[in-house]
């Protein structure tokens, strides 16, 4: 089961986060290039990756296997599959941020560009 948080939520998560000892939780964006070019958020307590959903098991590596990750997309379609994937390769703190960069520009960064 994936755990599914809404852009408002994002620094409350950030909090259980630190209180269960991960410092640098990584919100990952799996958007194409181009998405990422009209529309990104700003990396505040929390590490931005950037990978494409495509890349992603090539690049599974990269990932923190024991830390906490917030995965992103347009409208959450996309994270909630990264999520599940990322669950069945043994990541056990995962989230998908259900609304994605759309929700986030209405709820937290009204300046993030919506498409």
């Amino acid at each position: 089961m994936i755990d599914h948080i809404r852009p408002a939520q994002l620094a409350e998560w950030l909090a259980q986060c630190r209180q269960q000892g991960c410092d640098r939780p990584v919100v990952l964006d799996v958007r194409e290039p181009w998405e990422v070019q009209l529309a990104s958020v700003k990396a505040e307590g929390f590490d931005l990756v950037h990978m494409p959903m495509a890349s992603l098991p090539a690049r599974l590596g990269e990932l923190p296997r024991d830390g906490h990750i917030a995965c992103l997309c347009h409208h959450g379609g996309r994270s909630a599959q990264v999520a599940y994937f990322l669950k069945n390769q043994g990541f056990e703190h995962v989230v998908n941020i259900h609304g994605g960069i759309h929700a986030w520009s209405a709820e937290v960064d009204p300046s993030v560009p919506r498409y």
